[in-house]
């Protein structure tokens, strides 16, 4: 696999996910609008940031995957399962670029 191809798209795709946390830790943390007086409002604001959190955590969790792929590449033991050694499935790194398993470590 061409290993300066499959950087780059990690990077990209950091850099998206970056952003992302970004803009969800400002609409979280930062907000300018003051609290609604009407309570149905702020039960939906409420659950709206719940969610936005959530993905603010799931991105989180992605760019540290991401990171270690960084790293695996660095090493040269991207394309090995980091549990049994084998090599990972080229198909499989297409579809998850930042995962470390082999399909049958993985299930």
């Amino acid at each position: 696999m061409e290993s300066e191809a499959i950087k780059t798209s990690l990077l990209e795709r950091k850099a998206e996910l970056e952003s992302r946390v970004e803009r969800t830790h400002k609409h979280t943390y930062h907000r300018d609008e003051p609290v609604s007086p009407n309570f149905n409002e702020q039960v939906k604001q409420t659950e709206n940031d719940e969610l936005v959190r959530a993905l603010e955590a799931e991105a989180k969790e992605e760019i540290a995957q991401i990171n270690n792929a960084l790293h695996r590449i660095e090493e040269d033991v991207y394309e090995l399962c980091a549990h049994c050694g084998e090599e990972i499935a080229a198909q499989r790194l297409q579809a998850i670029p930042y995962t470390d398993s082999c399909i049958e470590c993985a299930e």
